[in-house]
């Protein structure tokens, strides 16, 4: 983790806001303490920002939104379109976001699969052991049984 230390006078022109602000949407920030300083020669704040190492670049956060009616030929996309009405209650349920259950991406790459298993779950990019753990029940198909209880004729 990284440290940032902000000086800005209270009389600013908004050039040392501005500066603070640009660094602030270019790096991932963890924390911010701020502390009003006033002495003989006025007053002003003084930021201590902790951040991680990573920028953020104007590349990462313009993805190229995929069309899955295009991608998905149209068995499969029926199937991903059922999955995100599943993600949609799952979401609804558990009081999140949608991506936070499953993305796009992961949807189609479970619409893709001919069955859809814990182990078959935990090959897809994204899907690690805590989404398995949390969702995988909601998405894993139940078998069907026409049996009724009693002897084998």
């Amino acid at each position: 983790m990284q440290i940032k230390l902000f000086t800005i006078p209270t009389g600013d022109s908004g050039s040392a806001q501005q500066e603070m602000n640009t660094f602030l949407k270019a790096h991932k920030i963890q924390e911010i303490e701020q502390q009003l300083i006033s002495n003989n020669n006025g007053a002003c704040w003084c930021f201590c920002v902790r951040y991680l190492e990573t920028v953020f670049s104007a590349a990462s956060e313009s993805k190229v939104k995929v069309d899955y009616r295009q991608a998905l030929d149209e068995p499969t996309f029926q199937k991903f379109s059922n999955l995100r009405a599943i993600r949609k209650q799952v979401a609804a349920t558990e009081g999140l976001s949608a991506f936070i259950v499953f993305t796009d991406e992961e949807l189609a790459e479970l619409a893709k699969l001919e069955d859809i298993t814990i182990k078959s779950m935990l090959g897809i990019k994204g899907i690690g052991e805590k989404k398995v753990e949390r969702y995988a029940h909601y998405f894993m198909a139940k078998p069907e049984t026409n049996e009724t209880p009693g002897p084998v004729a």
